[in-house]
């Protein structure tokens, strides 16, 4: 069986498949309904408005509907689009079992234990027949795919079917239903258009199951007689075909497959049994360690089945339906239906080549997985599963069609995997013996080589003579003739290798990595997926193409990738030639993609700098999307993204991003939205080009900003006039601040006086010594002057004029690119004369329109250019007075202009490019992804015991280094293991503070702590040593091992003294039944012997003073093994002595010490050997099943019971 999802909930008593979407539905005891997309492994909906379990859920065939049936009596009808129930049919008096739509009337059937079926019309929402006849529950109840047949299973042992012929020739429009209604209604047990057909009486016991086949005239029917039954029928009657037994408790559910000869059941007795209709024998059994199944589930289409269980359900298929293929020069050859085929990529001939048919070779899973050709000696090997793993040599004729019906003879031999390493030369793998077989093509034995690995349980071609070998976590390449390892690499489980044509670079697939690597097997990029991997190939330009379960996706040398295409159904990849995909699909038919290979094309050219190529891909314009100009971006090519985008607002955040105004600019000018000149003016204000700054304010009619860039160039000129503007418009606060800028009191004075501010207007003067305005002013306020301090020094207070008053900062000058000098080339002459219009816009004077006439009106400023014939107020340019000596300097803009510099990447961004080490990303101050890591190896769920570790670790990892007074500290990154020769541009590790050697040295005081009784304080030392350990790197193997060795001393003192200062609790004084037990279990834990001898002398006493001398007797034994002090030897003989004479417990202990045990984290109870627990993914701590999902008490850290991938704190781990 091959799991391909599953998932964890309450009891799932319905499932059902959606016949076109990945989807499938679960009904659960709890009452909710699941929508599950398998494929994805993701939760999409849930649906819970049924008042307890829901038994029955089944999904329409074409329309966007399910239907539920639970034990609330209520038949509920569900849009899933909607996300709503639609309808509630009631009719039923008891628990509903079953409820299945028919494949093409508008009809409900639905069984339940009120021992009726009943058949609705879900479009008029009514009930059209009653079949009634069960004397017990009905148990389930199911329309036939093609005849006007119903099937029922009951308790009462028997197994109806019934024909509904006459009701389907009946209208089902509404008004006919309701007219039948009031009919029906009169004769509540049945009618004539529903009448049993046959009884089927064989079991001994009520029936829970039956279903029919959806080709034969055949039913399977389940029991709770622990059989399974086949019925054959014809029109006339239905007999007994077989029985078949094997399951040993109640038969849930029985299926027909619907695309092989299997029948499938299910059982109480947690298993699932395969049977085989014509040898009607047992194939496979699946079992479960806990739960119970209840249903089956089988897809209309694909080779898909579903299983409910007591925790959850299980979506699988029988076997794999990968053919076995091999691509040589341009020809395919791959197994299909019991013969070896042949296809012709060029011309797309299909023929056959030999007969490969064996007697009892086609059962489950027992086809070839893999085809391994030579074309020297034309021979194929095919492996399978036969026998626990063997292969079969074939020699294909030269002249062979494959229309011989004798299938030829092969040679045959046990082996995991085999593949040709030579002309006349094949390696077969025997994995209980560790070593490779070379055979030669009689299939004998030329020599034996052991392997390099201990785990190695699968091998792949890897060129002549070479090897690469499969382990759970590494792939090693391994010279046959030299028995030495080439080079290995880590890696996921890898289950397919594919070879570039060149033999240059490989391609190692696992379930949800690709990992590309060079012939030596060093690593080069690895990219994850969310959906399962399923096939891959080598393009010729070197990129490598592969499929999920739903895409087409390249890889290009550097990591980078993306999807070429969506797929309806997987298919596996054979050959990329251009355009074209040539694949197989899952049942064996060649076909033929074509892709548009355009975008990983262009990425390819970009990577390898050809860029004639990525010029003419541009201006053929082949390529558009927020994805490419997002990755032109990222690859610092974001002049080649602005110049083929024409949209004007994507053209415009380009430019500001990559610091282009003149483009900014005129894309500004085609959008004119106030928010892009204000953007415009933030970047022209960093780039300090003021003329554009100026244009920006004056398009935004941002006076203030104006007023203060005026300021800071030291343009007082036009400040005076933005000072007049501001009293134009009646902008108080604007004329002040002008004043303000420009250092005129008399103004300042005059602003205060006409806003009424006659004491500060007063003080104003005064201070200034504006002696006439200051004596009108004290006329006006008479007794209410102010008093002001005496200062005999006292002067104007003047914004501060610019040094260097020029309009715009000197600025890079820089060569034009390939690519800016051949678009600057395209743009015309239409772009030049906009050019001059611009520049004269920036540069010019601000004009005032004289306020007569206006009686005060708002005066509009804007650019001479959008000036039309009207006379409104606005912005009014005019022509600069230039002596006639002055020359603008002239620039050559076809020759150079001004590109930013790009920051570079920080160091510390560099450190965790290829690190998975979390320890190295809290040090680079990256915590986010060291949490993320940490919760992918560990489970570790609740960081605050690590906060104070992450943010030492990165406080150590760098130095600020100071410069002069003002400018800030550099920063300056430390580097492990760094010395005065390496190179300036090396990829480094950072330092890290944290060192197992300190750890070490903490553990001895730990030590010290605990044989001085400090329990608390130990417990403290010992907890801070375990959240340290998932940040700490080491460098080699040997330290990983005593890191690990470390983890787990960390975890049993921090379990004991939990224990220990448990048992001193205040609440437990007096208790002495848990004071003995607590002080036994503390004798369990793997400490130094020192500690066990203190331990065991305490739990000693305590136990004799409670009187359980039988206990306090087997841990003075204890004792007496370890080596004592006389004194205390002599006391613990004595001990024992007395406790011998009376062997027996006083209280009854939760305590067996004969009985091996760990003692659960959480409750400090024992979990005895063979009961069930649950462990902490990262302390390794043990705890009884009900702790699970639940944070670990000893560790603090991670979630008990969570997937993790294991401790990582050496780079030697992912080597």
């Amino acid at each position: 069986m091959l799991t391909k999802f599953e998932t964890k909930s309450n009891r799932v008593k319905g499932l059902s498949f959606h016949s076109r979407r990945p989807w499938i539905l679960a009904s659960l005891h709890s009452g909710i309904i699941q929508l599950w997309d398998y494929r994805m492994g993701t939760l999409i909906d849930r649906f819970d408005e049924h008042d307890g379990p829901v038994r029955g859920v089944d999904f329409h065939k074409s329309q966007p509907l399910f239907v539920s049936g639970g034990d609330d009596y209520k038949i509920k009808v569900w849009n899933y689009k909607m996300r709503r129930c639609l309808f509630t049919l009631l009719g039923h008096l008891d628990y509903i079992r079953t409820v299945k739509f028919h494949h093409e009337s508008p009809w409900i059937v639905s069984a339940s234990d009120d021992q009726t079926i009943r058949i609705w019309n879900w479009q008029s929402r009514t009930c059209i027949s009653v079949l009634t006849g069960h004397n017990h529950y009905v148990m389930c109840a199911s329309f036939h795919i093609k005849e006007d047949l119903v099937v029922s299973a009951s308790l009462d042992q028997t197994v109806r079917v019934w024909d509904i012929g006459a009701l389907k020739k009946k209208s089902v429009s509404p008004a006919d239903d309701m007219m039948r209604l009031a009919q029906m209604n009169t004769d509540l047990f049945g009618g004539g258009d529903s009448v049993v057909k046959y009884v089927l009486e064989g079991h001994d016991r009520g029936v829970n199951w039956a279903s029919f086949h959806p080709s034969l005239p055949l039913i399977v029917s389940g029991a709770d007689d622990r059989q399974v039954k086949l019925w054959r029928m014809n029109d006339t009657k239905a007999w007994e075909v077989d029985t078949l037994r094997g399951h040993v408790n109640n038969v849930s559910c029985v299926l027909f497959h619907a695309r092989q000869d299997v029948i499938v059941s299910n059982s109480e007795d947690k298993s699932i049994r395969v049977w085989d209709m014509s040898k009607r024998t047992g194939v496979q059994t699946f079992r479960r360690e806990h739960d119970r199944f209840w249903i089956l589930s089988v897809h209309p289409e694909m080779n898909l089945l579903a299983a409910g269980h007591d925790s959850g359900m299980i979506v699988f298929k029988l076997e794999r339906e990968r053919p076995a293929c091999a691509v040589q020069g341009g020809t395919l050859y791959y197994v299909k239906e019991r013969s070896l085929r042949t296809y012709d990529f060029t011309s797309g001939k299909d023929n056959p080549l030999i007969s490969i048919r064996r007697a009892g070779s086609m059962g489950l899973n027992q086809g070839p997985r893999t085809l391994s050709y030579n074309p020297a000696e034309n021979a194929v090997l095919l492996c399978s599963d036969v026998d626990g793993g063997s292969y079969e040599l074939y020699i294909v004729p030269k002249e062979s069609n494959g229309r011989s019906e004798v299938a030829q003879e092969a040679k045959r031999g046990l082996g995991s995997s085999a593949i040709f390493v030579a002309r006349n030369r094949f390696a077969v793998l025997e994995k209980n013996q560790n070593q490779i077989v070379i055979k030669n093509l009689k299939n004998e034995v030329t020599k034996k080589v052991t392997l390099p690995s201990l785990n190695t349980d699968l091998i792949f071609y890897a060129g002549t003579g070479n090897l690469l070998c499969r382990t759970e976590d590494k792939i090693v390449l391994f010279d046959l003739q030299q028995r030495a390892t080439l080079g290995e690499v880590s890696t996921p489980f890898v289950k397919y290798v594919v070879w570039s044509n060149d033999m240059e670079n490989v391609a190692l697939l696992s379930k949800h990595a690709v990992v590309v690597a060079n012939k030596k097997l060093v690593h080069k990029c690895t990219v994850h997926e969310t959906i399962r991997v399923k096939s891959g190939a080598w393009d010729d330009s070197g990129v490598f193409i592969y499929t999920t379960l739903n895409h087409i996706k390249y890889c290009l040398p550097n990591g980078d990738s993306g999807i070429i295409r969506t797929l309806d159904v997987p298919v596996y990849i054979t050959k990329v030639s251009g355009n074209s995909i040539y694949c197989l699909d899952r049942d064996g038919k060649n076909r033929v993609i074509q892709i548009d290979a355009t975008e990983y094309t262009f990425k390819l050219a970009l990577i390898q700098r050809k860029f004639d190529q990525v010029l003419h891909i541009v201006q053929s314009l082949q390529l558009c999307g927020q994805s490419i100009i997002a990755y032109l971006q990222q690859k610092g090519f974001p002049e080649i993204a602005l110049h083929f985008v024409k949209d004007e607002q994507t053209r415009f955040n380009l430019a500001v991003e990559c610091g282009n105004t003149e483009v900014a600019v005129a894309s500004a000018k085609e959008i004119d939205e106030k928010d892009c000149w204000h953007r415009l003016g933030v970047e022209a204000l960093r780039q300090g080009n003021h003329e554009i700054v100026e244009y920006a304010y004056q398009k935004t009619k941002n006076f203030e900003r104006l007023s203060f860039l005026y300021l800071i160039t030291g343009n007082v000129e036009k400040l005076a006039k933005m000072l007049k503007i501001a009293e134009m418009r009646g902008d108080v606060m604007g004329r002040f601040h002008n004043a303000l800028y420009l250092g005129d009191v008399q103004e300042r004075v005059a602003i205060l006086e006409e806003c009424n501010h006659l004491p500060l207007a007063y003080a104003t003067a005064k201070v200034h010594g504006l002696t006439e305005a200051a004596e009108e002013l004290e006329r006006q306020l008479g007794d209410n002057i102010p008093s002001l301090p005496d200062e005999e020094k006292s002067a104007l207070l003047m914004p501060p004029r610019p040094i260097l008053q020029e309009n715009n900062w000197p600025l890079l000058v820089v060569s034009k690119g390939l690519f800016e000098g051949i678009f600057t080339e395209t743009v015309g002459a239409a772009d030049t004369d906009g050019d001059d219009g611009a520049a004269g816009a920036w540069g010019a004077e601000i004009d005032i329109v004289e306020p007569e006439g206006l009686d005060g009106e708002t005066v509009i400023v804007v650019p001479e250019e959008d000036r039309g014939d009207d006379e409104e107020g606005g912005w009014e340019m005019e022509d600069l007075e230039i002596p006639a000596d002055a020359h603008a300097p002239e620039v050559s803009f076809e020759a150079a202009y001004f590109v930013t510099p790009s920051a570079g990447v920080q160091k510390s961004q560099n450190w965790i490019q290829s690190s998975s080490l979390a320890g190295e990303h809290a040090a680079a101050g990256s915590f986010d992804s060291a949490m993320r890591l940490l919760s992918r190896q560990l489970g570790i769920h609740n960081f605050k015991p690590l906060k104070n570790i992450f943010l030492e670790l990165h406080l150590a990892s760098q130095a600020l280094l100071p410069t002069l007074v003002s400018v800030p500290e550099l920063p300056l990154f430390l580097e492990r293991g760094w010395t005065d020769s390496t190179p300036i541009n090396a990829k480094g590790s950072p330092a890290i503070l944290t060192k197992l050697s300190s750890l070490e040295g903490k553990l001895k005081v730990a030590y010290k702590t605990t044989t001085e009784g400090k329990f608390t304080e130990a417990l403290r030392l010992f907890l801070d040593i375990l959240h340290t350990i998932p940040v700490v790197v080491v460098d080699s193997r040997k330290e990983v091992d005593e890191v690990k060795e470390l983890l787990g001393i960390a975890k049993e003192y921090t379990l004991a003294l939990k224990i220990e200062l448990k048992r001193k609790e205040p609440a437990l004084k007096d208790d002495l039944k848990s004071q003995s037990e607590l002080a036994a279990y503390f004798t369990h834990c793997q400490m130094q012997p020192t500690h066990l001898k203190l331990s065991l002398q305490s739990a000693m006493s305590i136990c004799f003073k409670a009187k359980n001398y039988n206990t306090a007797a087997s841990i003075a034994r204890r004792l007496l093994e370890l080596n004592l002090s006389p004194a205390v030897a002599s006391k613990t003989r004595q001990v024992l002595q007395v406790c011998e004479k009376n062997p027996r417990n006083e209280m009854e202990l939760n305590y067996d010490p004969r009985n091996p045990f760990v003692v659960c984290g959480a409750t400090y109870t024992p979990i005895y050997r063979g009961s069930r627990d649950v462990s902490c993914p990262y302390c390794k701590a043990r705890f009884v099943p009900e702790t699970a999902n639940s944070l670990c008490p000893v560790c603090d850290l991670a979630v008990v019971g969570a997937d993790a991938s294991g401790l990582l704190c050496s780079p030697s781990q992912m080597r």
